[in-house]
Parts: C-alpha cells; sequence; structure tokens
C-alpha cells in the first residue's frame, strides 16, 4: 500500500513557477512507475511525465516538454514536478501516480494503469 501526498500548487500569472511535490508514505523506488497527471474541469486526465523506476531517466508530454521537469528524490521518498513559463491553459488540478510495474520512461502513463493516485493540488495560472 502506497500514499502519496501532494503539495505546492496555488496561484501564480502567465510566465511563473510552481514547483509540486509528492510524497509517498513508503519507498517507491524500485518497484513503481511514477508519474504526473493534471485534469482540467470538462476534460480527461493527461498524463504529463513519467520517471523510470529506480533511475531519473524521464519522460515529458509534448504540451508540457522544455517547460516541466519530472524528478526525485529517492532518500525523502519524494517527486516533484518543477513548472517553468506556466500558461492560463495549464490550470488545472495535478495529480501525482504510482503504477505496479516497473517502467522505463519512454511513454506517459495512462490513467488505466494507475495503481494510487494523490488527492491532487490545485494550479492556477492567471493571465
Amino acid at each position: 500500500q502506497v500514499q502519496l501526498v501532494e503539495s505546492g500548487g496555488g496561484s501564480v500569472q502567465t510566465g511563473g513557477s510552481l514547483r509540486l511535490s509528492c510524497i509517498a508514505s513508503g519507498s517507491t523506488n524500485g518497484r513503481y512507475c511514477m508519474g504526473w497527471f493534471r485534469q482540467a474541469p470538462g476534460k480527461e486526465r493527461e498524463g504529463l511525465a513519467t520517471i523510470a523506476t529506480g533511475s531519473s531517466s524521464s519522460y515529458h508530454a509534448d504540451s508540457v516538454k522544455g517547460r516541466f521537469t519530472i524528478s526525485r528524490d529517492s532518500a525523502k521518498n519524494t517527486l516533484y514536478l518543477q513548472m517553468n513559463s506556466l500558461k492560463p491553459e495549464d490550470s488545472a488540478m495535478y495529480y501525482c501516480a504510482a503504477a505496479s510495474f516497473y517502467c522505463f520512461a519512454i511513454r506517459t502513463l495512462v490513467p488505466s494503469e494507475i495503481s494510487y493516485w494523490g488527492q491532487g493540488t490545485q494550479v492556477n495560472v492567471s493571465s
């Protein structure tokens, strides 16, 4: 059983930055494939970034590539999403997620693959 708790969301202006954090209750390094998703009102939940199991290798969706960066601190059991150059269309609820398989981070995860979700943290970007 894994519990994921996100923090770091908030309201920023266009061009601003935020760093989201996700603390896992147990060690996820070497056991789970970790990723970030977001969901805006009326839209499907979208996979944004994946970090490889037991590695720092990562994959980012085209919509955030070059602006967002996923990373982890294994010693702290914490996953991060650094978000720069934020746009109004980035406004959404952001979720940390864990899938119960080993991955190489060659694509984003899909919701049906996720075993554990965080509660979400809201990001609002104003123009």
